[in-house]
């Protein structure tokens, strides 16, 4: 099967086997002529002298002349495609180029109430229309009209399509319905959480069916643990395991547990943090079967999730990067065969090959320090974007590339910028503390540029972040909690709670977790007012910025070198 095609940056230009394509080189044109002989020569001539800039660096070319010649040859090939589109029998894509590792399947038929929508890849170039059949190892069946099965990996689908595949498996195991999928990341299975806040990043559980009110005393404590060292991560649970980082001695220590709590094994991953504030800080991340960190002095691993094996690793100063005053706190994002973090400096945001730590690209034009947030990645308008807070402000680039789409300097040479931003319905929110406060930037079309709608005062977050429901911003702000509407940043409550904390959504509920003496809460969410549902303490000591998280009917709570986890289910 013939290999891909693929730029310098390791990106796909090769067609999807039986996908229409929509480029510009792909559309009808009007007839030139035959399409034999040089014709055909042309194609196949323009295509690889075109590659070759590609792999060349076009960039780098463009003081010698080449371009015109490029140009020619590329407008020769065009020119040849469109007379071969005009002689021949228009096709639906190009259905006849076998690219590895797309390839057709044996006849299975889509689950009950499957839809037909429209799939589109990753660099959003082509299309197929077709159902959800299952997916599994990486991989998506899709089902067209006319029955024929075709096989894609899932590295090459839109973020769109993989959010959607991920909520169509839920909806089967939910109803029991075929073709529910063996949970293979990104498709996260019922009861995982694979790292920093939850399955789309943006401290939301999936759960439901969980208590409104808590009884007396907080709901059932299931287990509590010690050992795990001193820190200030939360947990990642995947594939019937919780995960947890502390520092034990002077090293790093990563921790798995049961899901009864048990050790089942421990390894040091390497030097802790032991400056400002010691301990562990960012939170693993789970990826079929691998698990990915970065230590608080700049130490990128990948290891084995089952048995902690390390596989690969990196360093942040390998790409330029400096570690920041108090660490470094980001949790390493996984998108599609990536691996993303901030170094920070002249190659502020990075993606590595998450398989091998291979550098695939790195931010340009953007020179900013790292501070202690974590990147998040959306599709807007069909453009894939990675965004991150910095020590220059806050930046987008092109997820397929990394070229820097917009920035922001709001927060810039803050003290220091924790939260990470979060992106709902073409809004981009971020918030420090500090008495710093929040922005909140409207995304142009398709995301290339960004604009302020509005900033605030009156959501002063130093670490425990926020969550966005229903329009909604609901967050830590200063000693207490806010509610901001999205659109516009009007106040619609302020209340003291269990005080400054971190907080989790999970069925309609705020799990809140406060700084200071253990405080766990439960709360109303709604922009009509917070009320308090039940309250319960946890022993630690010292601060605690772990961040609660909700999944699998379980609450975990991390203090220091202590993790709880409770029953949370609602009772019949």
């Amino acid at each position: 099967m013939a290999r891909p095609e693929r730029t310098p940056t390791g990106a796909v230009i090769a067609p999807l086997q039986g996908w229409e394509c929509h480029s510009a080189a792909c559309r009808p044109r009007a007839s030139h002529g035959s399409s034999s002989g040089p014709f055909r020569l042309g194609i196949e001539f323009g295509k690889r002298f075109v590659y070759k800039l590609l792999r060349l660096g076009g960039s780098s070319l463009m003081a010698g002349g080449v371009p015109l010649c490029g140009c020619l040859l590329v407008c020769w090939w065009a020119h040849a495609a469109a007379a071969q589109t005009s002689a021949e029998p228009a096709q639906a894509g190009p259905a006849t180029t076998e690219v590895a590792p797309t390839e057709q399947a044996p006849a299975e038929t889509a689950p009950a109430g499957a839809a037909l929508r429209t799939w589109t890849d990753s660099t959003g170039a082509y299309t197929v229309e077709a159902t959800l059949v299952d997916a599994a190892e990486g991989k998506v069946q899709l089902k067209r009209p006319d029955g024929t099965l075709i096989v894609v990996p899932m590295e090459r689908l839109s973020l769109a399509d993989l959010r959607y595949v991920r909520e169509e498996l839920r909806r089967r195991r939910e109803q029991g319905s075929p073709g529910a999928g063996k949970s293979t990341p990104p498709t996260t299975a019922p009861g995982d959480w694979p790292g920093w806040r939850g399955p789309n990043r943006d401290g939301k559980s999936p759960d439901t069916g969980l208590m409104k009110r808590w009884p007396a005393g907080g709901p059932p404590r299931l287990w509590h643990t010690t050992g795990i060292g001193e820190g200030y991560s939360s947990v990642a649970v995947a594939d019937g395991m919780v995960y947890i980082t502390g520092k034990v001695g002077e090293m790093l220590v990563l921790t798995a547990l049961d899901m009864d709590g048990k050790p089942r094994w421990k390894v040091p991953i390497g030097p802790a943090f032991t400056q400002s504030h010691p301990g562990a800080r960012a939170t693993p991340t789970i990826d079929q079967g691998n698990l990915y960190l970065v230590t608080g002095v700049g130490l990128i691993v990948c290891c084995d999730a089952k048995t902690g094996r390390s596989k690969w690793t990196r360093q942040m100063s390998d790409f330029g990067g400096k570690v920041p005053g108090w660490g470094y706190a980001e949790s390493v994002l996984i998108l599609g065969n990536l691996a993303v973090v901030t170094p920070g400096g002249a190659n502020c945001i990075v993606a590595l090959d998450k398989r091998s730590g291979q550098l695939l690209w790195s931010s340009q034009g953007f020179e900013a320090g790292a501070q202690y947030s974590s990147c998040i990645a959306f599709e807007h308008e069909g453009t894939p974007l990675v965004v991150n807070g910095t020590h220059s402000g806050i930046v987008g680039v092109d997820a397929r590339n990394g070229r820097v789409l917009w920035s922001d300097g709001f927060s810039a040479g803050n003290t220091a910028n924790c939260p990470t931003p979060v992106y709902d319905n073409g809004y981009v929110f971020w918030a420090n503390g500090y008495g710093k406060g929040g922005v909140c930037l409207k995304l142009g079309p398709r995301g290339l540029s960004a604009t302020r709608a509005w900033t605030t005062t009156e959501m002063v977050c130093h670490h425990g972040g926020y969550i966005v429901h229903e329009g909604y911003i609901y967050g830590n702000n200063g000693g207490g909690w806010a509610c901001l509407e999205l659109t516009s940043g009007r106040v619609m409550w302020q209340e003291r709670a269990v005080g400054k904390g971190s907080v989790c959504y999970a069925d309609g509920m705020l799990y809140l977790f406060g700084e200071n003496g253990g405080r766990v809460g439960l709360a109303t969410c709604s922009p009509q007012g917070l009320e308090m549902r039940g309250e319960f303490q946890v022993a630690g000591e010292g601060p605690s910025w772990a961040h609660p998280v909700v999944v699998g009917g379980c609450l975990y709570v991390r203090y220091a070198d202590n993790l709880y986890c409770f029953d949370v289910k609602a009772r019949d």
